[in-house]
């Protein structure tokens, strides 16, 4: 073991120094003695360079096995042709050196070939066809991994996706997985919803996600579903529930015999024979029908091939049957359907239902709402009445008898016998349709042919252009509205132009009424009216009710305006507070005090003079002044404008003082007046 160990040790450190020996020889030698080249190279492509001494030479060992991939030019060994991996993973190059004299040395290069993404997968069959029973278990192989699997040259790995071009069908099969084909089944299969399908299987030597080169292979797998066992009888006709083709809901029968009578035939069904059939159609399983219930004393058999129902021996009873009739296939009882069977027991009915007149004609307006009345043709004011008679009925009336139109959907007939529009006629016509009178206890019938006529009335002639509609009413009112609006306006417009002041005077007059208060000077009012006698002065100052006769001038009226003026107006009586009393007497002692000082002041527009009172003065108008006054009498010259200015000037004073004198009136509960009248300009007062 010693030995042996030493020995392969020996070997590996001697290896490099060997191939150092194999890569230089004399007179030739190359920088790597084992190149690699890819697979699929152009030829003449340049492996390695081969570096010669003075005087040798090299050349290709003809003897060797690789000698027809190489070939020298100059000092460079080239590849003669194209290689291929999947051929050849490497070749072995042989290069002679030989010098002047004919000594040779080999010189031996291994040329490694590079493997590249050149091959596509590659399916064992590219087109399979498959049929898989409907019954197969869920999660059951529908083909196996060995059958779909693909082989890539390249032996790279393969990725797999399955996909289909019908839709909603890839919920059914799968594989399972990525890197494995085998196809399962993942959802219970349902003949009616889905009897074939085709799936497509690629195979990929790169993931989809990756930017690489990526080739693919495609297989095509065509599936066809047998239907299976699977569902038990349905008795027809029946009914599906929310569209599910799978389940179907079948209707009871029901029949009728005469008491005390047996039938030979087959009884006569409502909705129709006893019949079943297995909903497995492409199977087909034979069905045998029984009675399994209600049977009592086996009046009713059934025939098990055909299910006709016959009567074994007549009902003695008024009471009904309920039968019970089971179907059930003949390999697997176990797969059954059971339906109900009503067979009423009746009093036997001798005579069929009739109608007497063989054909009815009527006439209805084009444009008639549905459930609209036929009428008689030949009496356009009166309905259109079917009647069926019946022999068996002594008044020939017969309660259990219902109507139907057969042939046609346009109109209906009630139980009472009237024909009525079902649907909205457009357009003028001649119908011809057949009405059945249905006897509900005997199942006799009686039909009748119905003429209808559909014509123009006088007030379908009216054209459409002459009909509005509720939406035309709502505009046509939205603009008459705005219409009206604008001419309200105008006319307020145009009475606030030639009657304003007017209906602003008795706006101001109803608001003189309604608000009576307020608040005058009483020493102003006396010097401006002297009329008032002391007494009323008197009554003013101890806060009574005071009557003030009003003013015969409005400088803001016309004459008219002044007439229609109230003469009095009454001040309200104020209750004075004690706190406030002491306050009150001191203001009308002021009062009295401004009104004796007015009294003594005298007028001084006079157009007479007064010589004998030196110390009067006058001011007399220009036009009256004497010419022989002399000195005595002062002119003023005309300066009017300065002195309106000046009296403008006062009388705003004057008038701000007052509503000061007001306002503290209205602070301290002062008595409150109201005289309806105009205050006179102060600048009136003077003119000179």
């Amino acid at each position: 073991m010693d030995v042996s160990h030493l020995l392969l040790t020996s070997v590996l450190f001697l290896l490099p120094f060997i191939a150092q020996v194999s890569a230089q020889q004399p007179g030739c030698s190359v920088s790597n003695n084992k190149p690699s080249v890819e697979e699929n190279n152009p030829p003449g492509y340049n492996v390695t360079t081969i570096d010669l001494e003075a005087g040798f030479t090299a050349s290709i060992d003809p003897s060797s096995s690789d000698a027809s991939y190489f070939t020298i030019e100059g000092s460079q060994l080239q590849l003669v042709k194209s290689v291929d991996y999947e051929t050849d993973t490497a070749l072995i190059a042989d290069v002679v050196c030989r010098d002047t004299s004919g000594q040779t040395n080999t010189l031996e290069i291994i040329v490694s070939i590079t493997n590249l993404n050149d091959n596509s997968p590659v399916f064992k069959q590219t087109s399979l066809t498959i049929t898989v029973p409907e019954d197969t278990k869920v999660n059951a192989t529908i083909i196996p991994r060995e059958d779909l699997s693909a082989s890539d040259a390249d032996l790279d790995i393969i990725y797999y996706e399955l996909n289909s071009t019908v839709q909603d069908t890839t919920n059914y099969f799968a594989i399972k997985g990525i890197n494995n084909p085998e196809i399962y089944l993942q959802k219970q299969l349902d003949y009616d919803k889905l009897n074939s399908t085709t799936l497509f299987l690629y195979a990929r030597d790169r993931p989809v996600s990756r930017k690489e080169i990526t080739h693919t292979a495609t297989a095509t797998i065509n599936i066809i579903i047998e239907q299976a066992d699977t569902k038990p009888p349905w008795f027809l006709p029946c009914s599906f529930i929310d569209g599910d083709t799978s389940i179907c809901i079948s209707s009871p029968y029901s029949g009728r015999v005469n008491i005390s009578e047996m039938s030979k035939e087959p009884l006569t069904l409502d909705p129709g024979p006893i019949y079943a059939k297995d909903p497995d159609y492409t199977i087909n399983e034979k069905i045998v029908y029984s009675i399994v219930g209600g049977n009592v004393d086996n009046t009713f058999s059934v025939d098990a091939d055909t299910g006709n129902l016959t009567m074994n021996k007549a009902a003695t009873s008024p009471d009904s049957y309920l039968l019970q009739v089971m179907a059930a296939q003949v390999n697997n009882k176990q797969k059954y359907s059971i339906v109900s069977v009503e067979i009423k027991v009746i009093n036997k009915s001798d005579n069929a239902p009739y109608f007497e007149p063989s054909t009815y004609t009527g006439i209805v307006s084009v444009g008639a709402a549905p459930k609209s009345l036929v009428f008689q043709a030949e009496d356009p004011s009166s309905p259109l009445m079917i009647k069926a008679e019946d022999d068996d009925f002594p008044d020939k009336f017969n309660p259990n008898i219902e109507y139907y139109i057969k042939n046609s959907t346009n109109f209906v007939a009630t139980r009472d016998g009237l024909i009525l529009t079902n649907v909205n006629l457009l357009s003028p016509e001649t119908v011809i349709m057949e009405a059945v009178a249905k006897d509900t206890v005997s199942l006799q019938e009686a039909s009748t042919i119905i003429v209808v006529e559909i014509v123009f009335t006088a007030t379908d002639k009216i054209t459409s252009d002459k009909l509005y509609t509720a939406q035309d009413m709502g505009i046509l009112g939205g603009i008459l509205a705005a219409l009206l609006l604008i001419t309200l306006i105008f006319l307020g417009l145009m009475i606030y132009k030639h009657y304003g002041t007017t209906v602003k005077f008795l706006i101001n007059k109803k608001f003189s009424k309604d608000f009576p208060e307020s608040y005058e000077n009483q020493a102003y009012n006396q010097d401006e009216h002297p009329d008032l006698s002391a007494k009323e002065q008197k009554s003013s100052e101890n806060g009574g009710i005071t009557e003030l006769q009003q003013p015969s001038f409005f400088l803001s009226s016309s004459k008219e305006e002044i007439d229609g003026l109230p003469k009095t107006s009454t001040a309200s009586t104020v209750v004075f507070d004690v706190e406030e009393k002491e306050e009150e007497e001191n203001e009308e002692e002021e009062v009295k005090e401004d009104t004796k000082h007015e009294k003594e002041v005298k007028s001084i527009l006079k157009t007479d003079r007064n010589e004998g009172d030196h110390g009067y003065k006058a001011v007399w108008f220009k036009t009256d002044v004497d010419p022989d006054a002399g000195e005595k009498v002062e002119v003023i010259k005309d300066n009017a404008s300065d002195y309106d200015d000046d009296s403008d000037q006062d009388l705003q004073e004057n008038e701000e003082e007052e509503d000061d004198k007001d306002d503290h009136h209205r602070g301290s509960g002062a008595a409150e007046v109201m005289i309806n009248m105009s205050r006179t300009a102060s600048q009136d007062s003077i003119i000179v």
